[in-house]
């Protein structure tokens, strides 16, 4: 498989390996994509819990997101973890300067325990700084929720906040709808219309880093080429299969399995 598409992630390290860069780079290869990563802060993390954040600075950040762009032009960037307004301000300027096409953007603000990852103070400047630099934003319904300044209960409101979220400057909205009971759907908004992308709920605990792989998916799929609904459909594709093969590693919530599918046909040859 050649590596002709690159995509750069923005984002925080997972030590445990199933979230952040981690994931990401991941996803990235389980697509063929080259990964690059510029970390924008260091968590100590398991499956079970969070008990430290060391921010990266802003000048360091920069000086990463430069030299990727110098030498190897990304396809397409996806956005995790920024923490502070001065991680977020960071990078929304290097974002300007370098004008990617594809930016997906990820606002993770809690860890799969409940963690926080992002300071509140610093939600206003990820609405007016960061949100309208994207072509995608990818919440799940408690972000949403914050973004777009109301509460969610059902499909009706996630569609609602999609349009709240999407008036404040990004090119789309798929507000993911993990924490909702029942079917797992998820609302895209292109600014035109809306799609209902709906699977089954695996019974699963073992969810720990779906989101970063939700989201570098989708910009795996950009970078390839795909168009923006097409790439979100085969991410949820790709996220959903992941989460149904899940590993049951550590004490908490389990990664998802992100080579699932090239495990599956090495055992395949191998039979």
């Amino acid at each position: 498989m050649e590596m002709t598409q690159k995509a750069l992630t923005i984002a925080g390290s997972d030590c445990s390996g199933g979230a952040g860069i981690q994931a990401d780079l991941k996803t990235f290869s389980a697509h063929g994509v080259y990964g690059m990563s510029v970390i924008t802060a260091i968590v100590a993390e398991n499956t079970y819990r969070v008990s430290g954040i060391m921010d990266v600075s802003p000048d360091m950040i920069d000086k990463q997101i430069r030299d990727v762009f110098e030498d190897i032009y990304p396809d397409a960037v996806k956005i995790g973890m920024l923490n502070t307004i001065e991680t977020m301000t960071a990078v929304a300027e290097s974002l300007k300067i370098w004008q990617p096409q594809n930016v997906v953007i990820d606002p993770v603000m809690y860890a799969k325990n409940g963690s926080p990852l992002m300071s509140l103070d610093a939600i206003e400047t990820l609405c007016k700084v960061v949100v309208p630099l994207a072509t995608l934003v990818t919440p799940n319904i408690p972000e949403a929720e914050e973004i777009a300044g109301m509460m969610i209960s059902n499909i009706g409101d996630m569609k609602v906040a999609a349009m709240n979220i999407h008036e404040m400057g990004c090119q789309a909205v798929l507000i993911k709808g993990g924490h909702a009971k029942g079917d797992a759907t998820d609302v895209f908004y292109d600014g035109h219309k809306f799609y209902q992308l709906t699977t089954s709920r695996i019974q699963t605990k073992n969810t720990h880093g779906t989101g970063c792989t939700l989201s570098s998916a989708i910009a795996s799929n950009l970078a390839l080429g795909y168009p923006m609904a097409d790439a979100v459909k085969l991410a949820k594709a790709y996220v959903t299969q992941a989460i149904a093969h899940a590993l049951p590693l550590g004490q908490g919530n389990g990664p998802t399995h992100h080579f699932h599918d090239l495990v599956q046909k090495k055992k395949g040859v191998s039979s």
